[in-house]
C-alpha cells in the first residue's frame, strides 16, 4: 500500500480545536479519518517550526490521499501538504525502467 507523508499547519481556528480536542483528540480524529479512506495510521507526531503536525499513512492509492486532503483542506482550519513516500525497493524499480530522455541542449 502506497505511503504519504502529511505536512500540517493550524489556523487560528484549527489551533482553539487542537487547545479543545488536546493531541490526543486529534490524533484520534486523525486516524478515524485515515480508517475511513481504507489506510492505516503509522505515525503522528506535532512539532515546532513551520510544520504543526506530521503524520505518515498507508492508504490505498493517490485517490484516497487526494479526499483526505479535500476534507482537510474544507474544514479551513489546516493547511496541509503531502508527500508521495518511496521505498528504496521502489527507487531500485524505477532506475531499472530507464526511460528514454534527452537533457535539454544535449544532441
Amino acid at each position: 500500500m502506497p505511503k504519504y507523508l502529511f505536512k500540517a499547519r493550524y489556523t487560528a481556528e484549527g489551533a482553539r480545536g487542537l487547545l479543545s480536542d488536546g493531541g490526543t483528540g486529534r490524533r484520534s480524529a486523525t486516524e478515524r479519518a485515515i480508517a475511513s479512506a481504507g489506510g492505516t495510521l503509522e505515525s503522528f507526531y506535532f512539532a515546532f517550526g513551520g510544520t504543526d503536525v506530521f503524520v505518515i499513512a498507508d492508504l490505498p492509492d493517490n485517490t484516497a490521499a487526494a479526499s483526505l486532503n479535500l476534507v482537510v483542506a474544507a474544514s479551513d482550519t489546516i493547511g496541509s501538504e503531502t508527500v508521495v513516500l518511496l521505498t528504496p525497493e521502489e527507487i531500485d524499480e524505477a532506475a531499472g525502467r530507464g526511460p528514454d530522455w534527452r537533457a535539454p541542449g544535449n544532441a
